[in-house]
């Protein structure tokens, strides 16, 4: 692929707009999907938050101001559309966000989509039990191996808050298994 620099004048050029935007939705949407089927859980929900996501990248290339990398801008939008998701399930629900993410991850075990064994279930149980800020947090560093300094472009967080909240993931995550094998 050419340098981001050139891509993004691709993306920005109405003329070549569209045909930049499908090479950026080919090298993108797994990742971009796996991140939101973290956050949302649900296959159907992440191809749903994915689409939104590639539409508001689209409709907003012109506002990506390069501080960043294109993919931590891309990265911010699909967490922020996920978050908005969840956010509204839980409106329309009259509940709290923390049993949205409960009822999402008991219904796992019946997702024709979700391929894990029983310790993958427990941990995403785990997971769902976390406050949203850490279940990012621990989602991003955890599963995406993602460096504090880019979860900190995207989050717009501190590193030191990212640590902090990494930290106290990992132990209520330990805790939760520990708890459901032993």
């Amino acid at each position: 692929m050419k340098s981001e620099i050139d891509f993004i004048a691709a993306l920005l050029n109405p003329k070549t707009k569209e045909k930049a935007f499908r090479e950026l939705m080919k090298q993108y949407k797994e990742r971009l999907y796996w991140h939101i089927r973290k956050i949302v859980i649900s296959h159907d929900d992440a191809d749903d938050v994915l689409q939104n996501t590639f539409i508001k990248i689209f409709k907003n290339i012109q506002n990506f101001n390069q501080e960043s990398k294109l993919y931590s801008w891309m990265f911010r939008i699909a967490t922020n559309e996920s978050i908005t998701f969840i956010n509204k399930r839980a409106k329309e629900r009259n509940i709290d966000i923390d049993e949205v993410y409960k009822e999402l991850a008991c219904s796992l075990e019946s997702d024709t989509y979700f391929s894990g064994d029983e310790i993958q279930l427990i941990l995403q149980k785990a997971i769902a039990t976390l406050p949203q800020k850490q279940q990012l947090v621990f989602n991003m560093k955890y599963f995406e191996e993602m460096k504090y300094e880019e979860m900190s472009k995207i989050l717009e967080t501190s590193i030191g808050a990212l640590k902090a909240s990494y930290f106290h993931a990992v132990k209520k995550v330990e805790h939760f298994i520990k708890n459901k094998t032993n």
